[in-house]
């Protein structure tokens, strides 16, 4: 009886490597920091794109962030993230970020070119960045490396949100048709 366990799971087993070996890989997963980031990039864009201009204002309720809003902190962010490794914000930039930008800067092409303007500087320094350079973060001592990591993550949870918002508006991600 175990032979017959044994024989079924390494059925599985290779049924499920066939099945993943199938699965397109999305460009950049595993091939380093500026690659992933390019991936929820992309991702990011793709679906400010495919939301309609109308649906930017939506949000799934009271005191939370409308879809303008999450692409518009995502792109402060990016700016403020990065300024904490030693590089300095654009002076257009940094005129523009108040502590109403997310409320005020709503128009779709108005945010996705914030947006993918914040990208864009991430990707140009990203180079030139001494990841061990020292750093604070929030009150936490780390180092350029740690907040990299925070800007990586930071833009995924955002993906992420973007995703849910998109689904409740009846926007389909356009990676997954």
């Amino acid at each position: 009886m175990s032979t017959l366990y044994i024989r079924l799971a390494a059925g599985v087993a290779a049924l499920s490597l066939l099945a993943v070996a199938q699965q397109k890989i999305p460009p950049g997963i595993g091939k380093g920091w500026i690659p992933e980031f390019d991936h929820a990039a992309t991702q990011i864009n793709a679906l400010a794109e495919a939301t309609p201009a109308d649906k930017f204002s939506w949000r799934p309720g009271p005191g939370v962030r409308s879809v303008s809003e999450v692409y518009v902190h995502l792109g402060m962010a990016n700016f403020f993230l990065l300024s904490q490794t030693g590089v300095a914000i654009p002076k257009d930039v940094a005129a523009q970020i108040k502590p109403d930008t997310e409320k005020t800067l709503t128009a779709k092409a108005d945010v996705t070119k914030f947006l993918t303007y914040s990208q864009d500087f991430v990707r140009a320094n990203y180079p030139k960045i001494d990841q061990k350079r020292k750093a604070n973060l929030f009150g936490n001592d780390t180092n350029a490396e740690g907040i990299l990591l925070r800007i990586l993550v930071h833009n995924h949870e955002h993906m992420g949100q973007s995703i849910a918002y998109a689904r409740m508006i009846g926007v389909k991600p356009p990676w997954s048709e």
